[in-house]
């Protein structure tokens, strides 16, 4: 089998909410989302899917990712994509670094590797484990009131895992966890994640004004040492999600004690192959993990359900849906939430169809 043609869609996800705010006044209203579509010698095709989360979040940006895949693409005309170790490797060295460029590529050729060989990607990636995988609901950002109430509402529709936009003033961060935490049950997760946005003393503030309550850090500084200065003086769970980037930070921050959760998102490692060698890692290492990425519409939410609902269910802290935030589907047997849980398709590969209308005309094609 051969890569005969690669295409690529540009396509705007709007919010339902209209805006999601976070950490130092940051705020998206309308995702900008990639999709690659690969095509075959053999009549079998792939799809992926890469959405930064805007340009000032991580060091990745919408047009970036174009022009990055635009740049890969020539190289791997011809080659075999049920290869995908050979496919990664062909790409890191074609391309240093920036692995969000090379994630869609990546994801689509375990599409394509599950419809070849008949299978889901979840069962290529180690089988599934149970029926499903329970869902966290990001909160944006807002005055505390409006906050829980929000979280009210989500609890209402079945999510029992919370994660807070904080990072902020921190008094009124100490706020919105009170808030939050105060409506939720006993069983239900609460996460404050400040998305690198405190100083360290800022941090110290806010761990030390929620000590006694049931509530997560995750990522409250923007280096992994001031991170690791914080955890090593609150005695609160701790999550590291921004300073998480590969196989050796997970491997220093499991020696180190940095963290009790890390996110592993999927376009930051540069795809299911990598973030699949790190999610194996940390059930080695004991380490539970949020599977996600940092943004995307149902492409990029099948994937997320199969590599998190291919993982011992102890070790999945939680996932999440992120084509139930966005406004518009841009393909067919996406993962559906129910009850605050989803799960990976049953069908061959990743088990999603693009809906060619939405798409419209790609942006670019490499044959």
């Amino acid at each position: 089998m051969k890569i005969t043609k690669i295409s690529v869609y540009q396509v705007d996800l709007p919010l339902h909410e209209g805006a999601y705010k976070w950490a130092s006044g940051k705020s998206v209203g309308v995702f900008d989302s990639t999709v690659v579509q690969i095509e075959t010698d053999e009549g079998i095709e792939g799809y992926g899917e890469v959405c930064p989360l805007g340009p000032v979040y991580l060091p990745s940006y919408a047009a970036g990712a174009r022009a990055g895949i635009k740049e890969l693409a020539p190289n791997l005309i011809g080659d075999d994509p049920t290869q995908i170790s050979v496919v990664v490797d062909k790409m890191d060295t074609s391309l240093k670094g920036h692995p969000y460029v090379k994630s869609a590529i990546d994801t689509a050729c375990w599409d394509i590797l599950g419809k070849v060989t008949g299978q889901p990607v979840a069962t290529l990636l180690g089988g599934t484990y149970g029926d499903d995988v329970a869902l966290y609901r990001a909160i944006s950002q807002l005055p505390p009131v409006e906050m829980a109430a929000n979280v009210k509402a989500y609890k209402d529709e079945g999510y029992t895992k919370f994660q807070l936009k904080v990072g902020g003033d921190p008094n009124e961060d100490i706020e919105r966890i009170r808030a939050c935490r105060e409506i939720l049950d006993a069983s239900d997760q609460l996460v404050a994640d400040a998305n690198c946005g405190w100083l360290m003393h800022n941090a110290m503030r806010v761990a030390n004004g929620v000590q006694d309550l049931d509530v997560y850090i995750e990522q409250p500084c923007e280096s992994y040492e001031e991170c690791l200065s914080i955890r090593r003086n609150t005695s609160l769970p701790f999550v590291l999600d921004e300073s998480i980037d590969g196989l050796g930070i997970l491997v220093r921050g499991f020696e180190e004690g940095a963290m009790d959760v890390v996110n592993i998102k999927i376009s930051k490692f540069g795809g299911l192959t990598k973030a699949r060698q790190a999610r194996d890692l940390c059930v080695s290492l004991g380490i539970a993990m949020t599977i996600e990425d940092t943004w995307g519409g149902d492409i990029i939410t099948s994937a997320i359900a199969h590599l998190a609902h291919s993982m011992p269910g102890e070790f999945l802290f939680s996932s999440t849906d992120f084509n139930s935030y966005v406004t518009k589907s841009i393909a067919e047997g996406a993962p559906q939430r129910v009850g605050g849980k989803m799960a990976s398709s049953p069908e061959p590969g990743l088990g999603v169809t693009p809906i060619w209308d939405v798409l419209g005309e790609p942006v670019f094609v490499v044959e």
